[in-house]
């Protein structure tokens, strides 16, 4: 999931599409939340910019649907690769690590599409 998804289902779950919500809640969908999301939302916080609760990384550790993604060296190495088509660091890796994994992005960006990703729009 794209950060703002994540951002979106614990403050403002009705921005997230139908389609979304119901593939994230399946039992038979694996939902991942990536580690850059996490420090893409403390950076943010840090700055005055969002206010997610405190603890987080526990909520979703908490939640059954939910999986942290760690980033790794070929996620990392990957971003590499990518053509300069979005400027944000987070979204890259996001990107990379979807591509890497074989995961569908759920995402509000349409930018994210055009890396070759599958996209479910949220």
């Amino acid at each position: 999931m794209d950060t703002h998804v994540i951002l979106w289902g614990y403050s403002e779950p009705t921005r997230v599409s139908r389609a979304a919500l119901a593939a994230i809640t399946s039992r038979q969908n694996e939902c991942f939340v990536s580690l850059a999301s996490l420090w893409e939302i403390a950076i943010k916080a840090r700055k005055g910019q969002l206010s997610p609760p405190d603890d987080l990384p526990e909520q979703i550790r908490a939640n059954p649907q939910l999986r942290l993604l760690s980033i790794t060296a070929e996620h990392a190495w990957g971003v590499r690769k990518l053509p300069r088509l979005h400027g944000d660091p987070f979204d890259q890796m996001l990107i990379s690590q979807a591509l890497c994994e074989r995961l569908t992005l759920v995402t509000h960006d349409r930018l994210m599409a055009n890396y070759g990703v599958p996209v479910l729009e949220a």
